[in-house]
């Protein structure tokens, strides 16, 4: 079933103090798919970039998986095509294990401010920046 694939800045932006927060916000409550990648490196950021303690972590972690229901696992499968991904397109593995978790899950859009939007990964999954205005 095709859907929407949420990138962690966007999680970032559901939870910060900031003009985008209003539209990830609004991507969120279309219960898209994340991955536990997502959740690892919104955690990393909350933590080390936002200063975010512990308690607050754990709620806002609670509160994506209540809007998120499906959280695909990095598997080593998931590992084996990020590399693909990242020799094929130059991603970043970070990048890849994030693209190759919502090909994964059959999504049709990744949503992401820090790849290249209007890119297309294997001819099936639209890379979209939900800030720009022709999103």
């Amino acid at each position: 079933m095709a859907g929407a694939f949420l990138d962690s800045n966007i999680l970032i932006y559901a939870f910060a103090n900031d003009p985008r927060s209003v539209r990830a916000r609004e991507l969120l409550e279309q219960r898209p798919v994340v991955s536990v990648q997502s959740l690892n490196e919104f955690s990393n950021i909350a933590r080390r970039k936002l200063g975010r303690d512990w308690r607050w972590l754990r709620e806002a972690l609670d509160a994506i998986r209540v809007c998120c229901p499906t959280v695909q696992a990095v598997t080593l499968e998931t590992h084996s095509e990020a590399l693909r991904l990242a020799e094929r397109y130059g991603y970043s593995i970070f990048d890849s294990l994030i693209v190759a978790s919502a090909l994964g899950a059959n999504c049709d859009t990744l949503w992401s401010e820090d790849m290249q939007h209007g890119m297309k990964v294997d001819g099936r999954l639209r890379i979209a920046n939900p800030f720009r205005k022709e999103s």
